[in-house]
């Protein structure tokens, strides 16, 4: 079944499908945003970033809010199309399975 092999492995990861839908809504989450949101812990929610950002996924950009550090996260191009594409895969699962 072609919909399967257009599965991204790196996105069947609920946390990491989860971090790239809600980058693809919104431009910037911040680190905590994401924890808050995702109800993981930092070890975790590091790991899944980090593995994203290796795949070329998202992007990082750290700053200081009231002099604490923050670290934003983007989705990149590639990212992006990755997501489509795993949407669509997973679409396509759903009706044949209908």
């Amino acid at each position: 079944m072609k919909a399967l092999a257009d599965l991204d492995p790196v996105l069947e990861h609920r946390v990491r499908l989860a971090i790239c839908v809600m980058l693809a809504k919104y431009e910037e989450i911040s680190f905590s945003l994401f924890k808050e949101q995702l109800q993981v812990t930092d070890g975790n929610l590091g790991a899944q970033l980090r593995r994203l950002e290796e795949q070329g996924y998202i992007t990082l950009r750290k700053d200081f809010v009231e002099r604490k550090p923050v670290t934003w996260y983007h989705l990149t191009e590639s990212g992006r199309e990755a997501l489509i594409k795993h949407l669509q895969a997973l679409q396509q699962l759903i009706a044949a399975a209908e």
